[in-house]
């Protein structure tokens, strides 16, 4: 994926999920009200719970979860090198199947580095 189709995903997935809403509106409902009360802060803080779903949407070869996870680890405040570091451990863990995917998520790094949204430490200050 480029820079642009990762940018077009990230449109489209908002009309699907807007379907998706009106299709299975229960199925929505519970599968956001896991997602809230699992991703805050707890024994660990949001961006290490971001980083380590972004690990597994690297891990499962989720093209869609590592575009969605790259994001919302960005609004979370993690870097573009914590977010890399991650990749490089489940490399490490998985090797070679997790190796071709991490250009997706340089993809997706790529595909929300806006100037006016990143301070200088490459943390996310706006909703990204």
């Amino acid at each position: 994926m480029s820079k642009e189709d990762v940018q077009e995903f990230y449109s489209n997935f908002k009309k699907a999920s807007g379907k998706m809403q009106q299709a299975l509106p229960e199925m929505v409902k519970g599968f956001g009200g896991l997602f809230a009360a699992v991703m805050k802060d707890g024994a660990l803080d949001l961006k290490s719970k971001e980083l380590i779903a972004l690990a597994v949407g690297l891990a499962v070869r989720c093209t869609p979860c590592i575009n969605l996870h790259v994001q919302k680890c960005l609004a979370a405040g993690a870097t573009r090198e914590e977010i890399l570091d991650a990749a490089a451990v489940v490399v490490m863990m998985q090797g070679g199947p997790s190796f071709t995917y991490v250009p997706a998520v340089i993809e997706a790094l790529e595909a929300n580095e806006y100037d006016d949204y990143y301070d200088v430490e490459g943390a996310c200050q706006k909703t990204c």
